[in-house]
């Protein structure tokens, strides 16, 4: 997911680069959603591995 949300915002730079604003705030607004989906996903993650790794304790 932080995968695509690198090539949203290589597109909006580029976009925003070239002078075509309103694509650039497109994509700009995208990589920002993907980038917190993706934190969001990952303290899940954090938070489900030290519950289990307390758990084997």
């Amino acid at each position: 997911m932080l995968k695509w949300a690198l090539i949203f915002l290589v597109i909006s730079l580029i976009s925003g680069f070239l002078g075509f604003s309103g694509i650039s705030a497109a994509t700009a607004g995208i990589a920002k959603i993907l980038f917190f989906i993706a934190l969001v996903i990952f303290l899940v993650f954090l938070v489900l591995a030290l519950m289990a790794g307390s758990a084997i304790m």
